[in-house]
Formats: structure tokens, sequence, C-alpha cells
């Protein structure tokens, strides 16, 4: 079976985001996965990468260590996240500035325009809520965040993504739309990688 990492990106503590990622990971369970979950609302770290040098970047503090181990252990990366004016939350952003770095998630190599991808071989999955309906986020906005996701962050360093799920709107959601959106993550689960 596969090992998955699950990252709650929310923030805070106890939001839908965790109820999502909660989903997700008990069902695939069920099918026989090996399942890690991290709440991005427990690591405690800067996320400011705080250095213009990019090869002497800070020491990683105890909870990216460890979460960077998740990442080399994984075989399959799931990702969920609240859209916050059309991006990440700033404390995730921080997450990805301060453990996807160069030499470990990817490696500049002279002479060549792309860096080597360090962390092939492994797949990737987003959940995302939001309050902008789907089909605004997508046709209006142009999914942006989808795109610096998937291809400048994931794909840069190696993941092959395998989905990007919109979960929305969820500010005036009721009971019945969030049980069918917790259906549709641990259907999600079910299936993964």
């Amino acid at each position: 079976m596969t090992r998955i990492l699950v990252l709650d990106g929310h923030p805070a503590n106890g939001s839908f985001c965790s109820a999502l990622a909660e989903e997700y990971s008990r069902e695939a369970g069920t099918k026989g996965h090996e399942v890690r979950v991290r709440h991005l609302s427990k690591l405690d770290f800067n996320p400011d990468y705080g250095t213009s040098d990019f090869d002497q970047g800070p020491q990683l503090e105890p909870d990216l260590q460890a979460f960077w181990e998740d990442i080399t252990w994984c075989e399959h990366i799931v990702i969920v996240h609240p859209l916050w004016w059309g991006g990440h939350p700033a404390k995730l952003k921080g997450l990805f500035d301060r453990v996807l770095l160069s030499g470990k998630a990817f490696k500049y190599v002279k002479g060549k325009t792309i860096p080597e991808k360090l962390l092939k071989g492994r797949s990737a999955e987003v959940l995302v809520t939001a309050d902008t309906p789907g089909w605004i986020f997508k046709w209006i906005y142009g999914a942006g965040i989808r795109k610096q996701t998937e291809k400048q962050i994931l794909a840069f360093c190696g993941f092959k993504p395998k989905g990007y799920h919109v979960f929305s709107p969820i500010h005036g959601s009721n009971d019945a739309e969030r049980t069918k959106m917790l259906s549709r993550a641990g259907h999600l689960g079910r299936r993964a990688a």
C-alpha cells in the first residue's frame, strides 16, 4: 500500500480543513494505506526564511525537521488548506519556504535552466476550502493558486499532481452541505494514490 502524508494546512485548530483532512486520512487508512497527519496549527516554527542567501538559510526547527522527514517518508502528500485572498495562508506559504529547500527538494544544475527535482517518484493531491464558488474561482479568478501550487511548488520539486479539489462555498453552508463535502473527502481518501 501507499505511504500517505496528510497536511492540514489551516493555521488554526478546529477548522473545517481539519475535518476534511481527518476524513481523508481515516478513509485512506481503511484501504490499508499507512497515513501520517500533520496539523500546521501545531507546528512551531518561524515562517520567515529571513535571509537572501538561499544556500545558507536558517536551521530547521524540530517541527520542521520532523515534517521534512515525513515528506521524504511519504509516497503521496495531501495538502488541505483554505483559500485566503486567492492564495495560501501565510504560515502555510512559510512552511513551503522553509522546508522545500534548494539541495533538499530541488537542486540547481550548472548550465540548466530548470533545477533537478529531488522529490521525484511521489504524487500530490490538494483539497482547498473556499468561500468563493468554484466557477468564480476557475473562470473569473483564473485559479492562480492552483497553478502556483501544482506547477511552481509541487511539480517543481518532483511531486506529480494527482488532483486539485475545491470545497466551496464554506461560508453559509449548512450541516447537510458540509456532510456531503466530508463524504467527498472520504471518497478521495478511499481512492488515494
